[in-house]
């Protein structure tokens, strides 16, 4: 959770605290009839049932669920934990007592990266929160404001299947993960800005940095009370640190947007952020659009998109690749339905139905939760939930890779079967709890349609033109499937394929 040159600096802490704690550890309180869980130690709590498990929490976490129950507590540190790991326990949370759970639980690192929790994706449940998301889900994410970036997508994707022509033709290898990343960012990039940006690599580094450093819990987090905790966590300063540097590039970003709009540039006035620089010189937001606040959004809206899209892509290419008589089904279907085309566009999609291929993209997005953990919640309110008692203040943590898992719905969920979705009506909109790929309730993601469309037309066009190859000597059972630690489960290993192009693509009609 820290680097190990605090380890002994921690120890001393830790002690201090067993000092200063223990007196309030064994005073009076009132009886609570709390959700089981495993066995404590005084001060640290649960935390090593939480480092003598499975590496990844949701795992680490799903295997204490099977002992203890559905509804687990868990203290980590000072701080309470509900885990929730069943489809009906999650109903209860996000549906049932929605409102009691609406507000955000934020780490101390994630916090100084949102501007002290004032973003949509932090902020408390409330007036300003409502605001926000009013902007973002009509003016930003609505059906008609994605469809304005339709040029950008399809721009994007036919360069991208240019380079990989290109890797084709010379019999290269490609590293597939780092080109989908490069594409969804690029045209995420030119939708909240409106161009290229030279900046954006620099600003891509740091965001990233952000994220990284909001991938778990530290000493700080873990021990709020403590000054010396307080004092030894180094991330929230260095989150401190990304978020001014990413508000400085945004400044001057902002400066020459503001600089083409004037000179009547309707690509940059229908950019996310021209969209946004609109609103705060018309003053027509309940709530003040100040330069910090717009940076914050966007902020969500890349966090939102852009990790996710790219992700549920190459792991839907991965599984495809593992399993080659589902490849082969699907590029059947794809390539039925464009038969004679060179060219595939948004348009074209929207004509045709591609069954199969929706069935392997909800699988795989069952299968690899980009979020393993939905976006955790903070309890309100004291309340009961399934007859047991949640104390306010509960940081509550929803394992939707878990659900996923259930095998009271998901028959060998650990495997991908994506003819199980061929007679059920699951979709993404959160109303089947035994599947949340973009959560439920209040705070729901609102930007779904966002994110299907940067993947719909780019993984159409990687079916249809190219057949894919392994490198020499691997058997599609080794592709690895491990998920790197972090927030989004981004896979392990870069996805390492040679394109065999079947159906050249040309971009020009």
């Amino acid at each position: 959770m820290e680097d190990n040159k605090i380890l002994v600096a921690v120890a001393a802490g830790v002690l201090l605290i067993v000092l200063t704690k223990l007196k309030s550890l064994f005073a009076a309180k009132p009886k609570l009839n709390l959700p089981p869980g495993p066995w404590t130690l005084p001060v640290i709590g649960s935390i090593h049932h939480l480092v003598t498990n499975p590496p990844l929490l949701y795992r680490t976490l799903r295997v204490l669920s099977q002992k203890h129950g559905p509804l687990m507590m868990l203290r980590v540190g000072e701080v309470p934990m509900l885990v929730v790991s069943s489809a009906e326990a999650a109903e209860a949370v996000l549906k049932t007592h929605d409102t009691s759970f609406a507000d955000r639980f934020a780490s101390a690192t994630l916090a100084s990266i949102t501007y002290d929790k004032t973003d949509l994706g932090m902020a408390p449940y409330g007036e300003r929160w409502r605001q926000l998301r009013k902007i973002c889900v009509l003016e930003l994410l609505s059906a008609a404001r994605v469809q304005t970036f339709q040029r950008i997508r399809e721009e994007e994707v036919a360069l991208f299947m240019d380079s990989l022509a290109a890797s084709a033709s010379s019999s290269a290898v490609v590293d597939l993960s780092k080109g989908i990343k490069r594409l969804i960012n690029d045209a995420f990039m030119r939708a909240c800005v409106g161009s290229r940006c030279k900046y954006q690599d620099e600003y891509l580094h740091a965001f990233h940095e952000a994220v990284r450093l909001t991938s778990g819990l530290t000493l700080a987090d873990l021990f709020p009370s403590s000054r010396i905790m307080q004092m030894l966590g180094t991330a929230p300063r260095k989150a401190l640190a990304c978020r001014e540097k990413m508000q400085r590039i945004l400044e001057e970003i902002m400066r020459e947007t503001k600089e083409a709009m004037d000179r009547g540039d309707k690509v940059a006035r229908d950019s996310f952020l021209g969209v946004l620089l609109t609103l705060q010189k018309e003053g027509r937001t309940s709530v003040e659009l100040n330069n910090e606040t717009i940076s914050s959004l966007l902020f969500d809206l890349f966090g939102a998109g852009s990790d996710t899209s790219s992700s549920v892509m190459i792991w839907c290419i991965t599984e495809l690749i593992r399993t080659p008589a589902v490849m082969a089904k699907v590029q059947a279907e794809v390539r039925e339905a464009f038969k004679g085309k060179s060219r595939i566009t948004e348009d074209d999609l929207a004509k045709v139905d591609l069954s199969y291929l929706k069935l392997v993209l909800k699988e795989s997005m069952r299968l690899h939760a980009h979020l393993p953990f939905l976006l955790p919640r903070q309890c309100r309110e004291t309340c009961q939930v399934m007859g047991y008692d949640i104390p306010k203040g509960t940081a509550v943590f929803v394992n939707a890779w878990a659900i996923a898992r259930d095998p009271k719905y998901w028959e060998d969920g650990d495997e991908f079967k994506p003819e199980r979705f061929q007679n059920n009506d699951l979709d993404f909109k959160g109303t089947n709890f035994e599947y949340l790929p973009f959560g439920s309730g209040r705070r729901m993601c609102p930007g779904v349609n966002l994110g299907l469309a940067n993947i719909n037309l780019a993984l159409v066009r990687l079916l249809y033109h190219f057949d894919w190859k392994l490198p020499d000597g691997m058997e599609p059972k080794d592709v690895e499937i491990c998920e790197a630690v972090g927030l989004i489960a981004i896979k392990k290993t870069s996805l390492i394929l040679h394109p065999v192009t079947r159906i050249p693509p040309a971009n020009d009609e």
